[in-house]
C-alpha cells in the first residue's frame, strides 16, 4: 500500500478569527493520515511502543497553497515515499472538497528504540507488510 485517503470536516475549533485553519492544526492533520495509513496496512502503532520501538517526528515541512476553512472537508493523501529503513518518509497532498490542492508536505520520521533511545532498523514485520501490498 504506497497511499492511502483520509477524509477531515474542518471544526470550527481549528480555525482562527477568519475562519482559517491554524498552521499548528496541520500537523494533527498529518498524523492522522499517517495512523491511518498504518492501521490500514495492519500495523499497530500502539503495538509497536509497547514493543519498545518509538517514531518521533524528525522533519516537517509544509508549503500552503490555498487556505483551508471552517467546514472544508478535506481529502488528505499519505503517500509513503521509499520503504523505510532507520527513517519512514512521508508526502502528503491535502485538497478542498472542490478537488482544489491546498497543502503540501513531508515528514520524516525515525525508528527509535524506547530504551537506548537511539536510531534502530524499521520493524520486520513492517518491511514484510509493505513488501506483501508492494
Amino acid at each position: 500500500m504506497k497511499f492511502d485517503e483520509i477524509q477531515i470536516k474542518v471544526r470550527y475549533g481549528e480555525t482562527d478569527k477568519m475562519g482559517v485553519v491554524y498552521h499548528g492544526n496541520y500537523a494533527q492533520y498529518l498524523e492522522l493520515g499517517r495512523i491511518e495509513w498504518l492501521d490500514k496496512l495492519g500495523f499497530s502503532y500502539k503495538e509497536m511502543e509497547d514493543s519498545g520501538v518509538m517514531l518521533p517526528v524528525f522533519s516537517l515541512e509544509l508549503n500552503y497553497k490555498k487556505s483551508a476553512r471552517f467546514g472544508d472537508v478535506l481529502t488528505l493523501k499519505t503517500i509513503l515515499k521509499k520503504t523505510p529503513t532507520v527513517k519512514i518518509e512521508f508526502d502528503y497532498e491535502i485538497y478542498n472538497q472542490y478537488g482544489e490542492l491546498l497543502t503540501l508536505a513531508n515528514t520524516v520520521l525515525a525508528f527509535l528504540d524506547m530504551e537506548t533511545n537511539k536510531p534502530i532498523r524499521a520493524p520486520e514485520y513492517l518491511i514484510k507488510k509493505l513488501n506483501s501490498f508492494m
